[in-house]
């Protein structure tokens, strides 16, 4: 069986520490690809043909262009990763479902509104298109080892999530998505949230407050409460992912403890388990994550990371910038276009100061 044609849109500029403004996620899914005998990557677009220079020379291969659209007319591609900021996504997984590509595999957030992920959702889906978000952490051993507690009893009946980021967005979408992956991608029915925005906080071009509570309840009666941005740093849940069961606590990625612990009704000591040295950042997530995007593909088996699943942590992102627009409670299915922050912001409803 001949290969899988694979095409990277956005290979930034590797740096030895990524920040807010680039982590040449490309390398990452590079390094994913390469590590599968059934695919070849053999092109690579980015504005600055430097930059995708130094990716071809890192993967071996020679086809590199500045215009992304030109990438998918010439190169005949099955799979395109999308590595670019996130106002960037809905065009360029538009024009990747109109070349004909089999499979797209992009980053996080989805888009940078809420319109544009259904929209890039909806494309797909009417172009038999595999498209896929990553939300790597689905593949980390912290969080597998908790869903199988969670499955397996250790904790009772779930009760309730909560979730402690530092933003809603941008960090605040892997976690809000592991809500979805501890049950089975149950969709959320309504979302109640409050932000403070003092102070411009621009993640790769996107507005992300810097404070919030978020009250949300899923259409299986757990509710879900994410709480981000304590001032001078603190996680007010005291972890990234804890579940509340009938009969005990599990708690994921604690602040500045393990990446597993949990407790059951009754003991007094935390039960540490062994997650064979990952934390909750990795390593190997991605790769593995693009290991099963491509499995999935080839043998049609749907992928956890498809654009249906992460549509339900989107939601109740957008959902929860609405509930502060509104001043009030929102109802799902949400019934909005745009980002509603971004839009007070454009308003002067929000009136950010500049960051230093």
């Amino acid at each position: 069986m001949s290969k899988l044609r694979v095409g990277v849109i956005g290979t930034g500029k590797r740096k030895p520490r990524g920040d807010r403004f680039g982590y040449a996620m490309a390398y990452q899914h590079g390094n994913g690809y390469r590590a599968l005998d059934t695919c070849e990557l053999v092109a690579c677009a980015d504005l600055v043909e430097e930059n995708a220079r130094a990716f071809a020379e890192e993967f071996g291969f020679t086809n590199i262009y500045t215009d992304y659209q030109e990438m998918l007319a010439e190169e005949n591609l099955d799979i395109v990763s999308i590595c670019t900021w996130m106002h960037l996504h809905e065009p360029m997984v538009l024009d990747t479902c109109k070349a004909g590509v089999r499979a797209i595999h992009c980053e996080k957030p989805m888009a940078d509104t809420w319109g544009g992920a259904k929209r890039m959702a909806s494309a797909a889906a009417e172009a038999g298109v595999q498209l896929t978000f990553n939300h790597q952490r689905r593949y980390g051993a912290p969080f597998m080892m908790a869903k199988k507690l969670l499955e397996d009893g250790a904790i009772g009946e779930l009760v309730r999530q909560e979730c402690g980021a530092g933003n809603l967005y941008d960090t605040g979408t892997h976690f809000i998505d592991m809500f979805s992956f501890f049950q089975n991608e149950v969709p959320a029915r309504w979302v109640l949230g409050q932000i403070d925005y003092r102070v411009e906080n621009l993640v790769f071009g996107s507005h992300n407050e810097n404070q919030q509570v978020v009250l949300t309840e899923y259409e299986n009666g757990v509710f879900g409460l994410i709480m981000t941005g304590a001032p001078g740093g603190g996680n007010p849940v005291g972890c990234v992912n804890k579940l509340v069961g009938t009969e005990g606590v599990i708690e994921v990625g604690v602040t500045n403890g393990p990446a597993l612990r949990y407790r059951l009704a009754g003991d007094r000591e935390w039960t540490v388990p062994d997650t064979g040295g990952e934390s909750i950042h990795g390593p190997g997530f991605i790769e593995r994550a693009v290991a099963d995007v491509v499995d999935c593909l080839l043998t049609g088996r749907k992928c956890q990371l498809d654009a249906s699943n992460a549509l339900i942590a989107t939601e109740i992102i957008f959902g929860a910038y609405e509930s502060s627009r509104r001043r009030g409670r929102v109802d799902f299915p949400l019934d909005i276009d745009d980002n509603p922050l971004a839009a007070m912001v454009e308003s002067g409803d929000l009136k950010p100061e500049k960051s230093e």
